[in-house]
């Protein structure tokens, strides 16, 4: 470091993807000046959000603070980066002003647009309207599961890309489950309502959760996006993506899975694309046209699910790149697209999803995960928080 506020990488973002990255870098070279920009005063663990909704979890299990996971020598810039000049090589902030930088790490995560929804802003958290996306409203989801007597229960996917896109069906699956535990499932519908076409891009894993869908009599509605909620009479309005036309629906529970987007200061910014996401080469995290600038997780371009699993895998290839660059070397290692989505399909029920950029099942047990398996529940519930916390956070994983 030179000058005040001039680092030799700065990171926009410190959650999963941050965090490990600027882990990686520190184990390889602790000599560099780093720095993270970011705003918030905790951590959390989101996907455990889907069993804190059913009901498994505490909240509190998901979080930490964000002091605690910074890695050690990283200066924590406590603000808000709210644009880029990556001609001058800085960071706009909200206080402390242009951060300046050699290199360029983007990953501040995805942007939850929950008032592209008429209504659903205020709707979130009263009058049985859910989300497991939200740390303001996931408790709600149980509570409403649990005081659920009858009726009709929706669970909606947007027609945007989103965080953990089998989170909004997961929680349906435990929902059914628990609904059937407490004797109230001959009582309730249950329908699944989705912008897109099937219940899952990959065609073996779309296979067993069909089956699993016709099994439970639960109803789905493909190519329908929620547009409308209004929660005190309990009404919900989807658009018919074919038709156009606007359908109305009474609801007693409904789970929303909200429109997601880059965040805005990415999507004005000159390192976005067209869709609003940092544009990087898919197999190398680098930007397509600043030769200095990398980004990995939610708001990059990569075309992948945008999970904590799929950032483990891109983190190692992005610091070997940034190195390569760095030392003015080349690096032949690339990412393919790998992502991990645990599905859980019940109380100690799991089918493990794990796939590349070509939509193939890249599985790493020696047995069929498109089966629903009690050991992959408890690696979910278990196993994946203490990897993320000891390991991956840490660099070494």
């Amino acid at each position: 470091m030179t000058e005040t506020n001039t680092y030799d990488i700065v990171i926009v973002g410190g959650g999963a993807a941050g965090i490990s990255v600027a882990a990686r870098i520190r184990n390889r070279n602790d000599s560099l000046a780093i720095a993270i920009i970011e705003p918030s005063d905790k951590h959390y663990y989101q996907p455990l959000w889907t069993l804190v909704g059913g009901g498994v979890t505490r909240f509190s299990e998901t979080e930490r603070d964000e002091a605690s996971q910074i890695p050690k020598g990283v200066k924590w810039i406590k603000d808000f980066a709210t644009g880029f000049d990556p001609d001058a090589n800085q960071v706009l902030t909200q206080s402390t002003g242009a951060v300046k930088y050699k290199y360029l790490v983007v990953c501040p995560g995805i942007q939850i647009d929950w008032g592209k929804i008429e209504g659903l802003p205020e709707s979130l958290g009263k009058n049985g309207v859910c989300s497991n996306y939200s740390k303001d409203t996931v408790e709600r989801t149980w509570d409403f599961i649990k005081d659920f007597k009858g009726g009709t229960a929706i669970f909606t996917f947007p027609s945007t890309p989103i965080k953990c896109a089998g989170a909004p069906q997961k929680i349906m699956y435990l929902a059914e489950n628990f609904f059937r535990k407490q004797g109230v499932r001959d009582k309730a519908q249950i329908v699944f309502v989705s912008a897109v076409g099937k219940i899952f891009s990959v065609e073996k894993y779309a296979n067993a959760l069909s089956k699993i869908i016709a099994e439970r009599n639960i109803k789905t509605m493909f190519g329908y996006n929620l547009e409308k909620v209004d929660g005190e009479n309990k009404k919900a309005w989807f658009r018919n993506l074919a038709t156009n036309e606007l359908l109305a629906m009474e609801f007693d529970l409904l789970h929303v899975g909200p429109p997601m987007s880059a965040p805005d200061f990415i999507k004005n910014s000159p390192l976005a694309n067209q869709a609003g996401w940092v544009d990087v080469d898919k197999f190398t995290t680098q930007h397509v046209r600043f030769k200095n600038v990398f980004s990995l997780g939610d708001a990059s371009s990569l075309p992948t699910s945008k999970t904590a699993a799929a950032v483990r895998k891109q983190a190692p290839v992005l610091v070997d790149r940034l190195f390569a660059e760095i030392d003015r070397q080349t690096s032949q290692t690339t990412y393919n697209g790998y992502t991990c989505c645990p599905l859980v399909t019940g109380y100690g029920k799991t089918i493990m999803a794990e796939f590349d950029y070509d939509l193939k099942p890249t599985e790493t047990f020696p047995f069929d995960q498109g089966k629903e398996r009690l050991s992959m529940y408890l690696l979910k519930k278990y196993g994946f928080p203490i990897l993320y916390w000891n390991g991956m956070l840490k660099g070494t994983f």
